[in-house]
């Protein structure tokens, strides 16, 4: 005989209300909710990395950068995500405990997390309109992937360690390398 688990759907304002008050962070998608793994060292050092970059581009313009804590709702897939790191230029995407209006998304695989993230959130960040840029960063060795929006059509680019790749995002122009990424992670 196998054992059955119940599964409860949570409402979405129920979640937010949980989520606020939670001692750890759990993802929540079309009602169900999803802990949350603990990260590496080298994982938050690159997240840390794409972060600071962010920030630095975006000191004294209307965009601002997020990492880790910040959710992300994806309203096609009644989902919240907390990606690694966030660019958001929408000056009305103003809600505390979530955006919804990104320009840029950045994620750091790792084994744990690189299918969710490579599979699941893709297809749902895709479906997001303000989203231009998804970039995915290897925590295990030196690889990173930036997909780019140019219209409706989605391109792929594998950024080798002499590549300069410049994001557009809300008149705000920022410049990114795989040296920027992987400083003192100990992998270049």
């Amino acid at each position: 005989m196998s054992a059955q688990e119940e599964h409860r759907w949570l409402p979405e304002a129920e979640y937010l209300a949980a989520e606020a008050a939670a001692p750890y962070k759990s993802e929540y998608v079309a009602g169900e909710i999803f802990a949350m793994a603990g990260a590496s060292e080298r994982h938050n050092r690159i997240t840390l990395n794409i972060a600071f970059h962010l920030r630095a581009a975006t000191r004294g313009q209307p965009c601002r950068a997020f990492m880790a804590d910040m959710k992300l709702w994806v309203s096609t897939r009644s989902a919240y995500y907390y990606p690694d790191a966030m660019l958001v230029c929408d000056p009305e995407d103003d809600h505390p405990q979530y955006k919804t209006s990104p320009c840029l998304l950045a994620e750091v695989l790792s084994p744990a997390t690189a299918a969710i993230d490579e599979r699941e959130k893709w297809l749902a960040y895709r479906d997001i309109p303000s989203l231009r840029y998804y970039l995915l960063v290897d925590s295990e060795k030196v690889h990173a992937r930036l997909l780019s929006r140019d219209g409706e059509i989605w391109r792929e680019q594998i950024l080798d360690p002499e590549d300069v790749v410049s994001l557009h995002c809300g008149g705000l122009s920022i410049t990114l390398s795989l040296d920027n990424f992987y400083e003192d992670s100990g992998l270049i």
